[in-house]
């Protein structure tokens, strides 16, 4: 530094804030010019104190400074890096694709957004983001999101001639997977988020309207979302779906799923009783527990510790592809505490492993009332063989020995369940063990040689669709004539005149539209609504018990 009398030297003070949301940095950054006598080295200290005694604190920076009591006279300035305001004039326009864990992640990627100062809007033409939630399970639903994007592409060069340029981002499964095809190959898309990079959508998106391309597909194995609370777009207010955990560790050979969702990890309990009893206090009637392995659920969070119990029972028959897992509250825990929220609030849960069902679960369905009695049940195969080159964990014996367990503790219990016909290696004998399982009631990828036909693997899936109608007809016959509790969705989607909605086994009922009495010695009518019980018997809605 010079230290002659008519040099001068700057003083600078620097405070870093890291905001809450971990990816926001502002600098505040103060500069002072102050003289430098020609008097000793020791009296230059001590004006240099004394004036960084009056200069601003540490508090200063965090929040507004009050300029006007600063000894210094002269030059002040502040820069800052701040919050994308460009968001506070934005539309986001979402499109979901898949299973129902998509819509969750939708909601979940919407409050995140709405918080960030987005509005949403549903018409395409008047979007400034638009958003796919993408699935990877299944080639199609690929197929139909690049057949979208190339759509979307088109729609942006149009409308840079009018307004800001478009920009498109591609969520979920489909955006972890694909991410160098998407984004560098293609360069189809500005954004791209993974399943646990939701929280980073804001500041993805503040580059991509900075003109770069953005992207944020890390795996996490803590990320649960549980301190977001979705905004929750119900049919008319009356089901909501509520994200219990996410990932997977079955690593079934034709699954994606532990790869573009990652490990499993599951939501602290507390966390879930409040978001359900918020949707019980808005008027909900049914809640959907989801989770890609849901009945494995298993809360290890530090306030469920002392509750930790011994290892991870199983149902009868059953192994895991990973060492068996200790401690935490399971999933009866959290059915048991869910279901006690209201009474008159339907309980149902997707997707589930058969080898997740032990009785604890099985009697605890059927004690309480709110629980649905149905349940899901991949089988994906009747042939043993098959089965263990898809690493189930299970045999065909054991599958059934779980359906009798089922139907002896739930009587009249509903069962679904889901089937992959042509796997490699199937023979005829596999197909018919399968047809003959339907009866009684991806890592394939890289190691096992697709050597099925085409026209053999679609002969057995029209055959194997052809045996589950035939059986799906005999279980809806039987209900001819019984009453069933049907908790009404909105009108058919073949007439305005009927109104539709699904009885406890989440069978559709389809019903006339009519007027019902407020009560049976009442001559008052009122109209059916969405999210209303009532009693279905021989095609007449009856006014319901509750």
């Amino acid at each position: 530094m010079n230290r002659s009398s008519s040099s001068s030297f700057r003083l600078f003070r620097f405070a870093l804030m890291k905001c809450l949301s971990r990816r926001l940095y502002r600098y505040t950054y103060h500069r002072y010019y102050c003289s430098e006598s020609s008097t000793t080295s020791q009296s230059r200290v001590v004006q240099l104190k004394s004036k960084l005694a009056s200069g601003p604190s540490f508090q200063d920076f965090v929040k507004s400074s009050d300029k006007s009591h600063y000894d210094c006279n002269e030059e002040y300035e502040e820069y800052y890096i701040t919050e994308d305001t460009t968001a506070h004039s934005q539309k986001v326009y979402f499109e979901t694709y898949g299973c129902q864990m998509n819509v969750s992640d939708t909601e979940t990627a919407w409050s995140i957004l709405q918080k960030a100062g987005y509005s949403r809007t549903h018409e395409l033409l008047e979007a400034d983001v638009v958003l796919l939630v993408t699935c990877s399970v299944r080639e199609k639903a690929e197929q139909t999101i690049w057949n979208r994007l190339k759509h979307l592409t088109a729609l942006k060069k149009r409308c840079q001639k009018h307004k800001t340029s478009l920009k498109i981002g591609v969520l979920g499964c489909m955006a972890e997977r694909l991410k160098f095809e998407l984004l560098e190959r293609e360069k189809l898309v500005d954004v791209l988020a993974g399943p646990d990079s939701y929280r980073d959508l804001p500041r993805l998106l503040s580059l991509a309207h900075g003109g770069q391309r953005a992207s944020n597909v890390l795996l996490s194995l803590e990320e649960t979302y549980a301190d977001v609370m979705p905004v929750h777009r119900t049919l008319e207010g009356h089901s909501a779906y509520v994200s219990i955990m996410r990932g997977c560790d079955n690593m079934c050979s034709y699954c994606i799923v532990p790869f573009t969702r990652g490990r499993e990890r599951s939501r602290p309990l507390s966390s879930i009783v409040e978001e359900v009893r918020m949707l019980s206090d808005q008027g909900v009637k049914e809640v959907t527990l989801l989770g890609q392995n849901v009945n494995s659920y298993r809360d290890l969070s530090e306030e469920q510790l002392i509750c930790s119990k011994g290892n991870t029972k199983l149902s009868r028959g059953f192994k895991t592809m990973y060492r068996t897992k200790q401690g935490g509250l399971r999933f009866a825990d959290l059915l048991d505490r869910v279901s006690l929220i209201d009474p008159d609030m339907r309980i149902r849960f997707t997707s589930p492993h058969p080898k997740d069902f032990p009785d604890e679960v099985l009697h605890l369905i059927q004690e309480r009332r709110n629980i649905c009695k149905q349940i899901h049940l991949p089988a994906q195969s009747g042939s043993s063989r098959v089965l263990h080159a898809m690493r189930r964990g299970y045999t065909r014996e054991a599958y059934l020995e779980l359906v009798e367990n089922i139907r002896k503790i739930i009587p009249g219990v509903s069962l679904s369940s889901d089937f992959i016909t042509g796997f490699c290696g199937e023979t005829e004998d596999d197909h018919q063990q399968t047809l003959s399982l339907l009866r009684e009631k991806t890592h394939a990828y890289h190691r096992l040689q697709d050597d099925v036909p085409v026209p053999v693997k679609q002969r057995r899936l029209e055959e194997l669709i052809s045996v589950f109608r035939e059986e799906a007809t005999k279980v809806n016959m039987a209900f001819i004539g019984s009453a069933q509790l049907v908790l009404v969705e909105g009108e058919s989607k073949r007439t305005s005149e009927e109104l539709c909605g699904r009885n406890d086994g989440n069978v559709k009922v389809i019903f006339p539209k009519t007027d019902l009495r407020v009560q049976p010695e009442k001559l008052q009518m009122v109209p059916i609504k969405p999210g209303d019980y009532v009693l279905v018997k021989g095609g007449q809605p009856h006014q319901a018990p509750r």
